[in-house]
């Protein structure tokens, strides 16, 4: 069985080598990435079982990262956890809601980020168990994520629409989805809870 990889995201490459050599001790494949754009490429080449990102870079900063991993079929599904010296509760907020899985703020314990990637990472695997991911055509409805995207463009569901899709509710054999106009917040993702910094 192959190690699983870890794709990490920061422009400080001495927290790159901290946090590769903690997760390689643990037993996991690290790839590391000191720019946004290269990090992202990264993530669409290899497809990662994890991403560690930090919020704070030049350039595209991590939440817009976060958010392009989102938006792409091809990196959607992988878990993200994000890295910031922002301890504000707005700040850990804007991460969830753009699609980040858990939040750690630095400074950080290595043992707790090692432990959460792999809290991750399992709660991940039993959900790929059980994964009901509806496919035609250009529509893909993945049924435990509350997530519907057509032509590998996400589609805003409404509460309603929603609540419909985790029944069974949306009409899978449609060949085009019927666009909601009505505007919709996003949908924020369960994390393990608030962070505590050490």
């Amino acid at each position: 069985m192959r190690p699983q990889t870890v794709l990490v995201i920061d422009d400080e490459r001495d927290l790159i080598e901290l946090v590769r050599y903690n997760l390689e001790k643990a037993g996991f494949d690290v790839i590391g990435a000191t720019k946004a754009e290269a990090g992202l490429e990264i993530a669409r080449m290899n497809a990662p079982d994890a991403v560690v990102l930090d919020v704070m870079m030049p350039g595209q900063d991590g939440l817009e990262v976060c958010r392009q991993l989102r938006a792409d079929a091809r990196t959607a599904r992988i878990p993200v956890i994000m890295l910031t010296a922002k301890a504000a509760e707005a700040d850990r907020v804007v991460g969830l809601e753009l699609g980040a899985d858990d939040y750690l703020t630095k400074p950080f314990s290595p043992r707790e980020l090692v432990a959460r990637v792999r809290a991750l990472l399992r709660r991940s695997s039993g959900a790929a168990g059980v994964t009901d991911v509806i496919r035609r055509g250009d529509l893909v409805i993945d049924v435990p994520r509350h997530e519907v995207t057509w032509k590998e463009k996400p589609v805003l569901l409404t509460a309603t629409e929603s609540c419909s899709s985790s029944r069974g509710g949306l009409d899978a054999s449609a060949r085009e989805p019927t666009l909601s106009t009505t505007p919709s917040a996003p949908m924020s993702r369960s994390s393990t809870g608030p962070s505590t910094s050490t």
